[in-house]
């Protein structure tokens, strides 16, 4: 802190960016600010809300970067957050990616759908709500115009020909200009032009009827019916055609929402929510999320967006390198005032969820800390030893980053230097084999290691963190009681248990961080055993060798299918009847696992 105060001192006024560092070295939170000097003393006088505090009692040091200008400032806490990645800043790292319509760039095109957007000269068309709503109206398309349907050329026609939706390109000629008429209609089609289309279709529909064809006729209906349903489900927002998003904000307690309407061909198509907290003033975390917002790949940029008024236009248009509107009147206007009620409706809707996830999350780590007399466990590293009677010995580590399981960082073991059910040397085997990688890699280290076990594991923990590797880190043992259920946490030596009320939140922490690492590794141990078991089998029988292991292994996966099939399920495989008849016998004379 001292180090803090006197950098504090020096800090110049003069836009830029900072970042904020833990006491392991890693960058937290990266801001900006018009006045470093202002911005950065603020976070360390006066008072806070609860995730502001969380925030500044992680903070042992920080940096800061000195830019021209306001606008270079922003640009340059876009490139830090995507550096650094940090856990106070927004990370637009969600799942979640829109399906698009592709026209490919080839000399016979290809309409296929995608969420991956590739600078490769194609055409793409979106993005749709859903798999569902692209691929109904590629669908349509297929219908209405018969491009190449194969993602490499057969040597003869297929299906889509014989039912009219390819032109079977690998069979014969067809045109360079054929191909583009039908992507020139497929585009026209797309960017609203399906009004056309089915006028187009109505009229041939009248001819056919006239001729006294009516089975065309029927077709050309049915066509027009699809368009119908596929084409006009959303309604009409702006009777333009231009593509553009719509941005709107709300705040509330330190949280922020953004709501994002996707306006394609004049419709609504899809929307975007983030909650998330900010730390700086609205605007200026509205505009880091806008920048950072497009800095996905499947988001591409319109033709232009609407944002509300009191965002800087001009730096938002600088930012974005688009056309950036305000709109002041009409429905362009009432567009942007109803993503902002979305907005408020949505934040107001999550707080609920927040604050219930707060208490069984970070909550509950501040309370077990407290209980603990140690620092906020912001991560907490849980180890678990699996056997049966000491066959295929193996280990597992969950971790929990501020009360959420961190699965990435999970990790499984096979112990290698323990023979027999030697609880305690597996824990010292796989805890020695974690922590001297981590110090030799210089990773940082957990800020609480916790063991599945009482006294027995937690001593033989201590003796390798402390004694051999000289960590100084907090270890505590989880012991069960007779049914098998979190019973007490005991830590120091010699051990002491911790008083936690059953029904606090902390104690449900324990219980859940408890559960996931046997779960873990129980579920490790039963993959590994079956293996070794079905490798065994296999090993006895005659005329079965490395290559043939491989093949069965990879045929039916476990020894259950195996012992269900037949002579017959050996031949797909090239087994013979004499070998499979005596692996059959074999399977059936083994134990089965459990």
């Amino acid at each position: 802190m001292n180090t803090i105060k006197e950098k504090l001192t020096v800090l110049p006024d003069q836009p830029g960016c900072y970042l904020m560092k833990n006491k392991h070295g890693t960058v937290i939170y990266v801001g900006k600010a018009k006045v470093l000097k202002n911005r950065v003393r603020s976070y360390f006088t006066g008072s806070h809300d609860g995730k502001t505090q969380r925030l500044v009692g992680e903070i042992e040091d920080f940096e800061y970067i000195i830019t021209s200008s306001n606008l270079e400032a922003l640009i340059l806490e876009m490139n830090l957050i995507k550096k650094y990645e940090p856990k106070y800043n927004v990370l637009l790292k969600d799942d979640k990616s829109y399906p698009y319509i592709k026209i490919t760039k080839e000399e016979h095109p290809r309409l296929i759908t995608t969420r991956k957007i590739k600078k490769d000269g194609a055409k793409y068309f979106g993005p749709y709500p859903n798999a569902g709503a692209a691929n109904e109206t590629k669908k349509l398309l297929d219908r209405l115009y018969p491009m190449r349907k194969c993602r490499t050329m057969p040597d003869r026609v297929c299906l889509y020909y014989h039912i009219g939706q390819c032109l079977a390109p690998c069979e014969f000629d067809v045109s360079r200009e054929t191909n583009q008429k039908m992507v020139q209609d497929i585009t026209k089609f797309l960017n609203n032009g399906h009004q056309q289309v089915k006028e187009d279709l109505r009229v041939k529909m009248h001819t056919a009827s006239d001729e006294l064809n009516f089975e065309r006729a029927k077709e050309l209906r049915d066509q027009i019916h699809h368009i119908d349903s596929v084409m006009e489900k959303q309604k009409m927002n702006i009777n333009d055609t231009v593509n553009r998003d719509i941005f709107a904000y709300s705040v509330d307690k330190g949280w922020m929402c953004v709501q994002v309407f996707f306006i394609r061909s004049g419709k609504m198509i899809e929307r975007d929510v983030s909650v998330f907290p900010y730390y700086q003033e609205p605007e200026e975390d509205f505009l880091t999320f806008l920048g950072q917002f497009y800095l996905r790949e499947d988001h591409l940029k319109p033709k232009e967006v609407f944002i509300p008024i009191g965002i800087n236009q001009e730096m938002a248009g600088q930012l974005l390198e688009i056309k950036v509107v305000q709109p002041a009147r009409g429905k362009k206007k009432e567009l942007v005032e109803l993503a902002e009620r979305n907005a408020a409706h949505a934040l107001k809707e999550r707080f609920s969820l927040i604050e219930r996830d707060e208490a069984r999350t970070v909550k509950a780590v501040e309370e077990l800390a407290e209980a603990m007399q140690i620092d906020m466990p912001h991560r907490i590293e849980s180890f678990d030893n699996s056997n049966i009677q000491g066959t295929d010995p193996v280990a597992a580590m969950v971790t929990f980053m501020d009360g959420k399981p961190f699965k990435k960082e999970y990790r499984k073991y096979k112990v290698k230097s323990v023979t027999g059910p030697d609880d305690y040397a597996s824990m010292k085997e796989v805890i020695r084999r974690r922590y001297t990688r981590l110090l030799k890699e210089s990773q940082p280290l957990p800020d609480l290691i916790l063991v599945d076990g009482g006294k027995g594991q937690l001593s033989a923990a201590l003796s390798v963190i402390e004694d051999e590797l000289g960590m100084n880190v907090p270890v505590a043992g989880m012991a069960k009681n007779d049914k098998h259920n979190t019973s007490e946490l005991i830590m120091g030596d010699p051990p002491a248990v911790i008083p936690l009320k059953r029904n606090s939140s902390s104690f449900y922490l324990l219980q859940r961080i408890q559960d996931e690492v046997h779960r873990f590794a129980i579920t490790f141990h039963r993959q590994t055993r079956g293996k070794t078991m079905f490798s065994s089998v296999l090993d006895d029988i005659p005329g079965v060798g490395e290559k043939r292991k491989r093949a069965l292994l990879k045929h039916f996966g476990s020894m259950k299918n195996m012992k269900e099939a037949t002579v017959d399920d050996f031949r797909a495989i090239a087994i013979p009847d004499s070998v499979s008849r005596e692996l059959l016998k074999r399977l059936q004379e083994a134990p089965a696992p459990k």
